[in-house]
């Protein structure tokens, strides 16, 4: 039986500086959570509606009624599962490969979609400054279909990550070099900025390359959104694998 310290705790959850001091996240959702449930995550606890809906071990289920859901659920419309996570203490490694680094996104949609990019293009490592939206926000999770629990993200000063490693950076620019014809080596580190303000100025300081997105229609069509960007350049940027 779910009791009201649980319930408080659980919606408590639904802001950041509840889920920093605790240490723990809450997923929503069959797809989401049975991914968390299947990856290193450590769980918690997962209240349920329905036990034959996905598979975890008994000792860490709990039937609940609807009624009860909705009380600890975040959404208008709970879908049959709520599980409660802990957040995983990750080191960034040094990588051979090619990394993600985000400057200041803020919108959870964009950065929800740039994790499912990041599993979709087998990036692992997505580093992110420290005033990026948080990877655990509610709107952040259901927008990563469950890519959250194989994409690492990290927080840190993105600065201070840029000047310690020894990978070339390139940046999303609007008058940067065109991606088509830009030389992309084996790995590196992908920067995209703001929404708004793009690559801030103290990191495209730090920037190796300047990369844009070639315009083929009219100018006055606006600059693309951040997500978009980033599907786009991943995708030339594995493309060259097969070159």
């Amino acid at each position: 039986m779910v009791v009201k310290n649980q319930i408080k705790l659980i919606k408590s959850l639904q802001q950041k500086k509840y889920r920093i001091q605790h240490g723990m996240f809450v997923a929503e959702g069959i797809k989401t959570v049975q991914e968390l449930l299947d990856s290193s995550i450590k769980t918690e606890r997962i209240f349920t509606t329905d036990l034959s809906a996905f598979t975890a071990k008994k000792d860490l289920i709990e039937q609940i009624s609807e009624s009860a859901l909705k009380q600890m659920s975040g959404l208008k419309n709970p879908n049959t599962v709520l599980g409660l996570f802990h957040i995983p203490k990750r080191e960034i490694p040094k990588s051979t490969d090619w990394v993600v680094a985000l400057d200041d996104v803020r919108d959870p949609g964009n950065l929800g979609t740039i994790i499912r990019l990041c599993d979709w293009y087998g990036i692992k490592h997505l580093v992110c400054s420290e005033n990026t939206v948080d990877c655990y926000n509610p709107k952040v999770l259901q927008a990563t279909m469950g890519s959250i629990a194989r994409v690492n993200v990290h927080y840190t000063n993105l600065k201070d990550y840029l000047e310690a490693t020894d990978l070339p950076k390139f940046g999303a620019f609007m008058d940067g070099m065109s991606v088509l014809t830009e030389k992309l080596p084996e790995s590196g580190i992908l920067v995209m900025g703001n929404e708004a303000n793009g690559i801030s100025k103290k990191i495209e300081d730090k920037i190796s390359s300047k990369i844009t997105i070639p315009q083929f229609g009219k100018k006055t069509a606006e600059s693309l959104n951040v997500a978009t960007a980033t599907a786009i350049l991943l995708n030339e940027i594995r493309r060259r694998k097969f070159d």
